[in-house]
């Protein structure tokens, strides 16, 4: 598996980024979701509760998608923490990929489509430093989830 290379500067340049989007988590993760769900709605076809809410109020009321949203930034939030850590990064990432690939069959593009969303809202709430400081950080996990589909024969 590759091992990562980043330096000391932008670990902690990524980490205090991304601290910003994860203290309102629930908020924060609920914004990228509904964007993604209404600008990508073929998303919405892998949550079968989704399915029938097609107006970003309705999707921002759903318990269901505020509390996927907070899953998805307490994965991250766990990623961002060992980012000096190859091992124990791919230890999240990996099981986490597998469940996607085998379980939930979920196409992998749609990871760097909620990435490149979570960058927009970073930009739009903080600034463009704040997603240039993130962005290194979302290539890694795309490309670790997408290693994990190949070798679960995507």
């Amino acid at each position: 598996s590759s091992t990562m290379s980043f330096s000391e500067a932008e670990v902690q340049s990524a980490r205090s980024a991304w601290e910003k989007m994860y203290a309102d988590a629930e908020e924060h993760g609920t914004a990228v979701l509904v964007r993604m769900f209404t600008e990508h709605p073929d998303t919405k076809s892998y949550f079968t509760h989704f399915k029938g809410m097609d107006s970003a109020e309705e999707m921002k009321q759903s318990d269901q998608i505020r509390g996927h949203g907070k899953r998805v930034f307490t994965a991250i939030n766990d990623m961002v923490q060992h980012l000096d850590n190859s091992e124990a990064f791919c230890g999240i990432v990996t099981p986490l990929g597998k469940k996607h690939a085998t379980q939930l069959k979920i196409d992998p593009k749609n990871f760097r489509i909620i990435c490149d969303i979570i960058l927009q809202v970073m930009e739009e709430k903080f600034g463009g430093d704040c997603k240039a400081s993130f962005e290194k950080v979302t290539n890694e996990i795309c490309t670790h989830l997408n290693n994990v589909y190949k070798e679960e024969g995507w």
